[in-house]
């Protein structure tokens, strides 16, 4: 059983989705880079993803997000 992504962890992953980088997703969040560097290297743990890419069509099948 996979642990759940977070609220934020979420909307990270459906910015990432859209082809968002690190800086566009840190600039609309008003996170810091590190910050969202965080996040995705969490969502990817969380669901077992080895890129960002992967990651994204993970989280479309599982119905977390929609594009």
């Amino acid at each position: 059983s996979q642990a759940a992504l977070s609220p934020r962890e979420v909307q990270v992953l459906s910015m990432l989705a859209e082809g968002l980088g690190n800086k566009e997703i840190a600039w609309r969040l008003g996170i810091s880079e590190h910050t969202v560097k965080f996040h995705v290297a969490s969502i990817m743990g969380k669901l077992d993803a080895g890129t960002r890419t992967e990651a994204v069509t993970v989280g479309i099948r599982r119905g977390l997000i929609m594009i």
